[in-house]
């Protein structure tokens, strides 16, 4: 199969699965087996995809060209490629917890909830493969779009709330700061192509370049940066399985993707370093890690404690992609798989307890990991690997940016990311110790209480021994990033 092909079959398999699960909604046994064959064909197709560009092998596919010199085109670079990876193997992982939790729980409308599904997964390797902004921008935005059937599943009052304002701030940021941002970049250096070392470097007035740099940084609203942060407690209102393709597959790695992207390929890292193009800016994304912390150890709410967690783990990327540095670029572009792993394991296990239990808030979970330790060890797992600790792989990427701000000189920038996972240890250990060494609330009883759906288990085992290979096995992540970051 050439690459062009191969390429263009991993962009339109879950568009083609979407049709194909809609045309089998009368049969939830058939509806999922077609969503778990697409999903299986796209973690073959990119790891294919993969195999090959580690090889040498050029990607590259230009679909239609609107305007001269601008083009819906697409090319895999290194960064891409592991974006590609997170997306789509996780997707299979993520489809195998959706059955089990949506047929569990008798959600409605689970038909509409896997064809969504799957076209985001489309949208998200649009994302990963676009060779340029006007591409990138196109699939950012229907990736919002997809997504917001997903955030108001539930028709409730709260859901379409919820909906309105995943909906308004996502597309109010891109359209106000990112699309403006693009523009400006088009005018000054008459292109909007990804180039290794960047675009702007001669072509851009440096004292204007902490502008343009900072229409991205809040146009890019899926990264969460504060104050722009505010849709993703919001979008807790869907299911389980859509946060973790919120919060581990998709749309915030989609912000922080691009906001790297932006960084590596439109400034280049030089231009950056030279210039001091994000000096203040930094501290923006400093102060998201510590705020969203701390106010995630006041959230009683399990999801609402594990979504301010998100918003804080977004900003480690985003402080490395602004370092700039090489050390800096690698810690932000490894975090993206090690905290996809992790964060997507803490979710899975709030949508186990909330299968067996129907409970939501912490307070409530004392002594329930005697009745559910596979759920409550993986969410240890899954804890630790957030926290930074080996032997798990979230070790490596706080490794990496710890030195990124080492080799910048920005002590008080380490000193940040220091006090930030004392801050993690806070407000997520507690969650499985109070679980197995708390004693249950007075006249509770967990005998009849059994674990989550084996299809629940089973993706939490998953993703839980994921965080445990990439500490001892991080080489395939480590090359693609070292490549992203310009090493050879």
């Amino acid at each position: 199969m050439s690459s062009e092909t191969l390429l263009l079959a991993a962009l339109l398999l879950p568009l083609i699965g979407a049709v194909g699960i809609i045309a089998t909604g009368r049969n939830p046994n058939l509806r999922e087996g077609v969503t778990l064959v697409t999903a299986s064909l796209v973690a073959i197709l990119v790891v294919m995809i993969a195999v090959r560009f580690m090889s040498g092998e050029q990607f590259a596919l230009t679909v239609i060209e609107p305007l001269p010199g601008i083009a819906i085109a697409f090319k895999i670079e290194a960064l891409g490629m592991l974006f590609a990876l997170v997306a789509g193997l996780l997707w299979l992982v993520t489809s195998v917890y959706a059955i089990g939790y949506m047929r569990s729980h008798h959600e409605k409308n689970q038909t509409r909830f896997f064809a969504a599904f799957a076209i985001a997964i489309s949208c998200t390797l649009g994302i990963a493969f676009s060779d340029n902004l006007f591409t990138l921008f196109l699939f950012y935005e229907l990736l919002t779009l997809s997504t917001y059937p997903l955030v108001a599943h539930a028709g409730t009052p709260e859901a379409k709330r919820g909906g309105r304002v995943y909906l308004g701030i996502l597309l109010g940021t891109s359209i106000g700061f990112f699309l403006l941002a693009i523009l400006v970049t088009w005018f000054v250096s008459g292109s909007v192509d990804f180039e290794q070392g960047g675009i702007l470097a001669g072509k851009l007035d440096p004292a204007w370049a902490g502008l343009l740099y900072a229409l991205f940084l809040f146009g890019i609203g899926k990264a969460a940066v504060m104050p722009f942060h505010r849709w993703l407690p919001a979008a807790m209102v869907a299911p389980t399985p859509v946060s973790a393709l919120l919060h581990a597959v998709a749309v915030v790695k989609a912000g922080v993707f691009t906001l790297l992207k932006v960084t590596i390929y439109i400034f280049g890292s030089d231009f950056i370093l030279s210039n001091n193009v994000t000096g203040g800016l930094i501290w923006i994304a400093a102060a998201t890690i510590l705020f969203a912390s701390m106010i995630a150890m006041t959230k009683d709410n399990l999801k609402a404690r594990l979504a301010y967690s998100t918003i804080s783990q977004l900003s480690y990327i985003a402080l490395g992609a602004m370092l700039a540095s090489k050390s800096g670029l690698l810690g932000a572009s490894m975090h993206i798989v090690m905290h996809a792993c992790a964060k997507i394991t803490l979710f899975f296990a709030a949508g186990a307890i909330f299968v067996a239990t129907h409970k939501k808030l912490v307070s409530e979970l004392n002594g329930l990991g005697r009745a559910m330790p596979i759920t409550f060890a993986a969410f240890l797992i899954g804890t630790l690997s957030i926290i930074g600790l080996p032997p798990f792989g979230g070790m490596w990427s706080k490794w990496y940016l710890g030195l990124g701000a080492a080799e910048t000189a920005q002590l008080l920038l380490l000193a940040v990311l220091m006090i930030s996972s004392l801050l993690n240890i806070v407000y997520l250990l507690p969650i499985p110790i109070r679980a197995f060494f708390s004693k249950p609330a007075s006249g509770e009883h967990y005998t009849e209480i059994a674990e989550a759906p084996k299809t629940i288990l089973l993706a939490m085992i998953i993703t839980s021994t994921a965080c445990v290979i990439l500490f001892f096995y991080p080489d395939p992540v480590y090359q693609l990033a070292n490549l992203a970051a310009g090493g050879s």
